[in-house]
């Protein structure tokens, strides 16, 4: 009966060659996932397109001063024969007419824990980084050969934005999205974006033309995402101006809906690993219950390792973060420190970056009373996620009733507010924030305000947010297990 179920096995991976659907089987024989439909057709959708990378052809090279490639991309129609010449260079050199087409990339979206980024982490893994004596060898295509990057699209906003920083730096005038647009392509050509979404005006007009240039430079794109693309940047300012980008997002990439899928696998998960804590306080918040989670939070910091001294934590863009306690892997913080304070994303994977442990206190629960603060607990989480940085928390309620539902409502105040973008600020790209100027004068940042219905980006944020809380709980549970975080 054995050697039947194994001849079983191996036949039906036989069907398929591709490694995304082979790494899937294999896991799925481990008993480390069970087989899901769903998951089965994305697998196939995936490994499609890794047999189509052998056509994608390598991006140029080119050595162009940045103020000279500046002034040349300020004309579409220079940009146009810049690369146009480009590319008939190298197929003089590379013989570029055997390749196609670049292939299309794939928008995954679908709800929490169905296996939208596991899938993608698999089909990056079957695809092979290419030697320095390989990349200018056709041959070497016929495996898939190309430079890659996977990234969380919180992280990526921020490199770019962070970029952007850089080059107005030397070129205050200059125009910095062809250059970036060049750099992402040489460093890689395959793009794996996780949690894509978009909800700030500014990165909304920098993915518009990021992404066509990137297009253009033949670079290969997976997201995985929580949002179909015409529900990308719902209810955002100016939205009619990000249209064009969902247009193109339709017509250019292979859309994957897996919104059929209503398991969320992590929920499985049994959050054994002691990171979830939750006491009812009571008004001097000395009961036993608080004090006994207390003892757990110091045994798990190691109170005998603890610092006596503050650390001060750079953040990019010249910024800090300051951490009062800490020792050599653990930071502890109050939940006010973290998330009552105008950071963002940029802040959190730093302190990631330097702990492998944070501990959260007074986490309270969070609802459309805590807007700030939730969408901030909330970018926390994704970073410590994503950096397989464990998080403990201690909370005033179960990790069930944490995050309440809400549903923002539109009150119509156009009339009493001006929009505009300043420079630096606290929202998901920790550099450029849509901020509100009351009719009083008052200056406020909409992303920090806590008021629903104060702008149409603010309802925006706030839907978004309440869509985050599902992937966040989600996330939560998963962290919790024993095997969760990094040595």
């Amino acid at each position: 009966m054995k050697m039947m179920i194994e001849k079983h096995r191996v036949a039906r991976r036989s069907f398929s060659t591709g490694p995304v659907v082979a790494a899937y089987e294999l896991k799925v024989d481990a008993g480390e996932v069970r087989r899901d439909n769903a998951q089965v057709a994305l697998a196939a959708k995936l490994d499609a397109l890794h047999e189509s990378l052998v056509s994608l052809p390598p991006v140029p090279l080119l050595t162009d001063d940045p103020t000279e490639s500046s002034r040349k991309s300020s004309s579409p129609l220079l940009l146009a024969r810049s690369m146009a010449s480009a590319q008939s260079f190298l197929r003089k050199k590379f013989h570029l007419w055997s390749f196609g087409p670049p292939p299309r990339g794939i928008y995954i979206h679908g709800p929490v824990g169905v296996g939208k980024s596991f899938l993608m982490d698999l089909f990056y893994a079957s695809v092979n980084v290419p030697d320095d004596d390989s990349r200018c060898n056709n041959s070497s295509h016929k495996h898939a050969k190309i430079t890659k990057r996977r990234v969380h699209f919180h992280e990526f906003m921020l490199d770019v934005h962070h970029r952007i920083f850089v080059y107005k730096k030397k070129h205050p005038r200059g125009d910095a999205i062809p250059i970036i647009a060049k750099q992402l392509a040489q460093e890689a050509q395959l793009l794996c974006f996780d949690e894509f979404q978009v909800t700030d005006v500014a990165d909304a007009m920098i993915l518009k033309r990021l992404f066509l240039l990137l297009l253009d430079w033949n670079v290969v794109v997976v997201a995985t995402s929580n949002r179909s693309p015409d529900a990308l940047y719902k209810g955002g300012i100016n939205r009619s101006l990000f249209m064009p980008f969902i247009d193109m997002l339709k017509h250019t990439f292979d859309i994957f809906s897996m919104e059929g899928s209503t398991k969320d696998y992590r929920l499985e998960t049994r959050a054994d690993g002691q990171s979830y804590f939750w006491s009812n306080k009571d008004v001097h918040g000395d009961n036993n219950s608080n004090n006994n989670t207390q003892a757990k939070l110091e045994e798990i910091f190691g109170g005998t390792a603890s610092g006596t001294e503050a650390e001060v934590i750079q953040v990019r863009f010249g910024r800090t973060v300051q951490v009062a306690r800490l020792n050599d892997r653990c930071a502890w913080f109050d939940f006010s420190e973290l998330c009552y304070q105008p950071l963002g994303a940029a802040d959190y994977l730093s302190l990631c970056d330097r702990f492998p442990v944070l501990i959260m206190d007074s986490v309270p629960q969070l609802g459309a009373n805590h807007l700030n603060e939730a969408r901030r607990f909330v970018n926390l989480i994704d970073a410590c996620y994503e950096s397989r940085t464990r998080l403990v928390l201690a909370a005033q309620v179960p990790l069930d009733e944490l995050f309440v539902d809400f549903e923002a409502q539109v009150e119509s105040r156009d009339g009493d507010v001006e929009l505009f973008v300043s420079e630096k600020g606290g929202n998901s790209s920790s550099f450029a924030t849509t901020m509100i100027r009351t009719k009083e004068g008052e200056h406020l940042e909409w992303s920090a305000t806590g008021l629903i219905g104060v702008s149409l980006a603010q309802f925006s944020s706030a839907n978004d947010l309440a869509f985050s809380f599902r992937r966040a709980a989600s996330r939560l549970v998963e962290m919790g297990g024993k095997k969760w975080g990094r040595q």
